[in-house]
């Protein structure tokens, strides 16, 4: 991409994902994810009001007495955002292609975690761990970020979240929050999620095409793999055809989501076709509720 034409696709994804920020996520951000950097300070005597979670059971067994922990908010937290750059993103049939909509929603997270004052930073994958682009803050990290999403050309085009997975958790020693942003049209990664998980706040996202969901009738057409390159005929008058493309996508859709509960992570699905802003809000509310 000339450099120019860059330029204007990066002020132009920051205006509108800055103002989303600015205006709506902010302080749902701030209130989804404060819990999680949350440092133990002391204990002191329960007094009438406190909340009964925050009981520090041991010492008040010890002095016969209730007591309860006191915490302090962290100054600030570390985001990471762990981006799938393999070739099936660069698909697309309705507003964007899934690696626009990625682009739009990290740079909405970026921004939200800087006017936050925490610290971001981004993981891009394929097979491979293609960059790594390490914590920091300020306005000017968040540019670089999202120019790197925008024209960032990966050396392979197949997935191994496994790979980010191990990559990410031997990379990160403090505990922080990760989005992962992919279609996950990858196979055995869960127990790469689990160990992640059990040192790091991890967030699924996930981004999918309408057109994955159901395949249209158009006759007899030719398919490339975006990501091993290889070409198929596909006979879509079959009814038979179209039926199994759409149970494989019902199939997948049932094990992600089963995938993800067992390894105890929070996960979002957003379409290409719809606005993000909704299931984000949902997500960071359902997080909420739980602090």
């Amino acid at each position: 991409m000339e450099t120019l034409d860059l330029l204007k696709k990066v002020r132009k994804i920051e205006i509108k994902t800055r103002g989303i920020s600015n205006q709506i996520f902010s302080g749902q951000y701030h209130s989804a994810f404060k819990g999680r950097g949350m440092a133990f300070s002391e204990v002191r005597e329960y007094q009438y009001g406190d909340d009964i979670r925050n009981i520090d059971w041991n010492v008040s067994a010890r002095l016969s007495h209730p007591y309860i922990k006191i915490f302090e908010e962290e100054r600030e937290l570390v985001v990471m955002l762990i981006v799938d750059v393999s070739g099936s993103n660069e698909f697309g049939t309705q507003k964007q292609l899934k690696e626009e909509s990625i682009t739009e929603i990290a740079a909405v997270l970026a921004f939200s975690a800087i006017h936050n004052n925490d610290k971001v930073g981004v993981i891009f994958f394929s097979n491979k761990v293609e960059k790594f682009i390490p914590p920091k803050k300020g306005p000017s990290h968040i540019l670089r970020i999202i120019r790197e999403l925008i024209d960032f050309k990966p050396e392979n085009r197949e997935t191994n979240i496994s790979e980010a997975l191990r990559y990410f958790t031997n990379v990160m020693k403090k505990r922080c929050i990760a989005f992962i942003f992919s279609d996950f049209i990858d196979n055995k990664f869960e127990d790469a999620l689990k160990i992640a998980n059990k040192k790091h706040d991890i967030i699924a996202v996930r981004i999918f095409d309408k057109r994955e969901t159901e395949l249209p009738r158009i006759g007899l057409i030719k398919v490339k793999n975006a990501e091993t390159g290889k070409l198929s005929w596909v006979d879509t008058s079959s009814a038979q055809t179209r039926k199994n493309y759409n149970n494989w996508f019902k199939n997948l859709d049932q094990d992600l989501n089963e995938l993800f509960i067992r390894s105890g992570i929070d996960a979002v699905n957003i379409s290409t076709d719809e606005d993000y802003i909704k299931p984000l809000i949902q997500l960071f509310k359902k997080r909420e509720s739980r602090l």
